[in-house]
């Protein structure tokens, strides 16, 4: 079973918004069994859309619609759907009390704008928004399935998991898909391939590999489908270990989890805090863990010690090693490691200090030389880097290469 996606909006196609719509749809409707074959965006234009329509009807089974249905003139999409499907508009009552309601709990007149949401195409099934003012549509035609939910995201969610699925579901039997994510790091894709090519040469047609690359990391992806779920994940799980085994190296997480989390559930597990000594990469390392619920159970904090003043009174880093070497040095970052250790009393710690660029660099420093630095109080363990001269990528690649080198330190735990 195969579903398009259409996202309606000048906003997404100026860069004003993200379509963040799209990836959420695709994700819960693959939970269910539900292929996506394309996802576009078109803009607030009845041709635009008419053709978006044509076209994605060739190619999928559903067809699922997100945006245009505010009750604004630049809002086109429930007129154009009835000049799709060659059909008038009617009013919807049920729909109409709900408008209505919405406006009465919040004390407010309802305006003939607002009435005319609850018009719908003739031959569409409404869906009600119980988040909002604009129905939802349900269309069966020529044996496709056209769904057009509120572009709103909590409007349209509601839609796809309380009414859309469920609707799917009972209509046709679909099948399984499993996803079975492993998260690698410190080895690139074609290192990876070389090294597990003949694992996977030896799955079978209905399990694939995927192989997602992003600094520094790459993500290993089994995907099956079928009938049997218990068998299927059987299978998945069989060929799971055997990657995992090949290139146990490299493995850091055996979920679809981010690097620095898999970093937090470790040490989470095993008791140990963490804190940061950042220079060039000014928080970002401190922001990738502090976004994640929890987090404060393994992280104490730490410093951004742009200047050497700090790396001296914060850290402790002496003036001696900074005049000799510099604060891009291995020598300084180990110093500023230790400190980390010491000074915020936590179990481990990373540093990193270097030129992000765009400026700064010389002959003997390059931009993108960058040094990092991962320790406990037993061990400290320095690698020094030259990336490109690309500032953000340069500040990723850094609290990358930081969460790397302490999973590889962690490692020693279990040892």
């Amino acid at each position: 079973m195969l579903a398009e996606i259409i996202t309606i909006g000048d906003e997404i196609l100026i860069g004003q918004i993200v379509d963040t719509n799209s990836a959420w749809m695709a994700e819960k409707l693959n939970q269910a069994g539900i292929r996506i074959k394309q996802i576009s965006s078109v803009s607030d234009d009845s041709e635009h859309i008419l053709a978006a329509l044509a076209e994605a009807a060739t190619r999928a089974d559903i067809i699922l619609i997100t945006g245009g249905l505010g009750p604004t003139k630049d809002d086109i999409t429930k007129k154009t759907l009835a000049d799709y499907f060659n059909v008038g508009m009617v009013l919807n009552y049920a729909a109409l009390e709900n408008v209505s309601n919405i406006f009465k709990k919040y004390n407010r007149p309802l305006l003939e704008v607002n009435r005319r949401q609850a018009e719908v195409p003739a031959n569409c099934e409404v869906i009600q928004n119980k988040n909002g003012t604009a129905p939802g549509m349900w269309f069966e035609v020529d044996g496709k399935i056209y769904v057009s939910m509120p572009g709103v995201p909590f409007e349209m969610k509601y839609m796809v998991e309380e009414e859309v699925i469920p609707k799917l579901q009972a209509k046709f039997k679909l099948p399984v898909i499993i996803h079975k994510t492993i998260l690698t790091a410190g080895e690139g894709e074609s290192f990876l391939a070389e090294k597990i090519a003949d694992i996977e040469d030896s799955l079978p047609a209905h399990i694939k590999l995927a192989y997602l690359p992003k600094l520094g990391q790459v993500r290993l992806r089994l995907s099956a489908d079928g009938d049997d779920a218990a068998l299927l994940q059987t299978e998945v799980d069989s060929y799971a270990a055997k990657i995992i085994e090949r290139v146990k190296h490299a493995v850091v997480a055996e979920e679809d989890i981010p690097l620095e989390k898999a970093v937090l559930n470790f040490m989470a597990q095993h008791g140990l805090t963490l804190s940061v000594a950042e220079s060039c990469t000014g928080g970002f390392i401190s922001h990738l863990i502090t976004q994640h619920a929890g987090s404060s159970q393994v992280f104490l904090g730490g410093v951004v010690s742009y200047s050497n003043q700090l790396k001296e009174s914060v850290l402790g880093v002496q003036s001696e090693t900074l005049q000799l070497y510099g604060a891009v040095s291995g020598e300084t970052v180990k110093e500023m490691v230790e400190g980390a250790v010491r000074n915020f009393k936590s179990d481990y710690a990373v540093a990193v200090t270097g030129i992000a660029g765009p400026d700064g660099g010389s002959n003997e420093k390059p931009v993108g030389t960058v040094w990092i630095a991962a320790a406990n109080a037993n061990k400290t363990v320095t690698k020094k880097f030259t990336f490109g001269n690309k500032r953000l990528q340069n500040i990723e690649r850094s609290a990358v290469w930081a969460f790397f080198m302490l999973i590889n330190l962690l490692k020693e735990v279990e040892k």
